[in-house]
């Protein structure tokens, strides 16, 4: 019988890692050693961990350690959850250490989000294996309760099961379990989405490009941040580990929507990150008198100018209806409005439900997954409610077969969609009438 009353997190000074310290040593009220290559720099994080689930009282649960101390503390922890950096080589160095001093009925983890749970697992001994499992917490966890479980072939069931109680229980996640698949299911969903919208911004750089898709997919389209905005939040760098991974493992109909434009690629490159480095796709400059500036990268020259004040009138009616609650207006002024900019909008948010199920079909266990991770993991209406959503004024099917013919030829859309349910979620609550 499991009991977590300790917990090592290796990578705590990353933004994951120390995010999900945080929930170990507050919703779990374990005591969490902090682990590091650099001891100074754990300890000026603990006051970030602290912030990150807004109670001053988990302090004294965390505990900074180094390297030199993973041993000790891997040999004193219930669970051990690894959040190192995207890498293959260097996930399976970290847990070949941790399988040096594991408990015998303690727990592994890894926080990766899309390497194979199954190659990590191999790192232990057989009698450690069947205590392994993938445990994806989304970012920021404090907000996105999302946690993906991923057993693999050697895993225990029974502990399996007490795991996800344990997070469902204990640290209050969205438990969906999934196949150990190449970005497993959330976001297998949402890059394809996001990347594909960086492909678009390259193809319409003529138009505006990246602030121009974003003012496209904005919150008026169900989701709580624009695509290529999340994925600056997210980090270029952590964004091309994602779509590369699904790139190079997998060969479904999508396949080439995975593919990382070069003007991405050189930001990368050039260690233009995002938010985390100051730019990336996006760029905010502040004054020294206050006044900050929001730049956005010009596709065609490689350099920052100001936020362009899209206005679409199909957005602008949507956003009018949504904020009087006639969402069945709003729907129709998509549907309807043949403009390139209304085509755009309407093609993603049909090219979501379409992906949303056939990848749930290869990577969950049920139709209801593609929900749960699109709601509690991205804060975007979920594939199912979106589906519901433009059914209250267009026949969805008919809508897909005619919008996107290219895609019907691949996917047998009648099957597809032929179990589709209701949704639990109320779409109501992602349409949002601001920016």
């Amino acid at each position: 019988m499991l009991n977590i009353q300790t917990v090592t997190v290796i990578g705590a000074t990353g933004t994951m890692g120390a995010n999900v310290a945080g929930i170990f040593a507050s919703f779990g009220n374990a005591k969490v050693y902090c682990v590091a290559r650099d001891l100074n720099k754990v300890k000026k994080t603990i006051p970030r961990i602290v912030k990150s689930v807004r109670a001053d009282s988990i302090a004294h649960n965390l505990i900074p350690a180094d390297f030199g101390m993973l041993e000790e503390c891997v040999a004193n922890s219930d669970l051990v959850f690894e959040s190192a950096a995207e890498s293959i080589e260097i996930k399976k160095s970290i847990h070949s250490k941790i399988a040096e001093a594991l408990k015998e009925n303690s727990v592994a983890c890894t926080g990766t989000s899309g390497l194979s749970i199954t190659s990590l697992a191999e790192c232990y001994p057989d009698a450690l294996r069947t205590h392994f499992f993938g445990v994806h917490f989304f970012n920021p966890p404090y907000n996105m309760p999302l946690c993906e479980f991923t057993p693999t072939r050697y895993s225990d069931k029974g502990t399996g099961e007490e795991i996800k109680n344990y997070l469902k229980d204990t640290l209050f996640r969205t438990v969906v379990e999934v196949k150990d698949s190449p970005a497993f299911l959330g976001n297998r969903i949402g890059f394809q989405f996001i990347n594909e919208a960086l492909q678009y911004a390259e193809k319409y750089k003529d138009n505006g490009g990246i602030d121009y898709i974003d003012a496209l997919l904005g919150s008026f389209t169900g989701r709580s941040m624009a695509p290529l905005v999340t994925s600056d939040f997210v980090g270029l760098d952590v964004h091309k580990a994602i779509v590369d991974n699904v790139y190079e493992n997998t060969n479904d109909y999508a396949r080439d929507t995975f593919v990382l434009p070069d003007y991405v690629k050189k930001l990368v490159e050039e260690n233009k990150l995002g938010r985390k480095s100051g730019m990336g796709l996006y760029q905010m400059i502040r004054y020294e008198n206050g006044f900050k500036r929001n730049t956005v990268l010009d596709i065609n020259t490689g350099l920052y100018r100001d936020v362009i004040p899209y206005a679409f009138p199909f957005v602008d009616k949507m956003k009018k209806y949504i904020k009087e609650g006639d969402y069945e207006k709003a729907f129709e002024r998509l549907i309807n409005n043949r403009s390139q900019e209304a085509e755009i909008c309407l093609s993603f948010l049909l090219k979501y439900i379409v992906y949303s199920l056939y990848a749930t079909e290869e990577v969950g266990y049920t139709i209801e997954a593609a929900d749960d991770v699109m709601a509690t993991g991205f804060n975007w209406c979920p594939p199912l409610a979106m589906y519901q959503a433009l059914s209250t004024v267009a026949n969805v099917p008919s809508l897909i077969r005619e919008r996107l013919p290219e895609i019907c030829k691949k996917v047998d859309i009648d099957r597809l969609l032929a179990d589709v349910k209701a949704s639990k979620y109320d779409y109501r609550l992602y349409f949002k009438s601001g920016r």
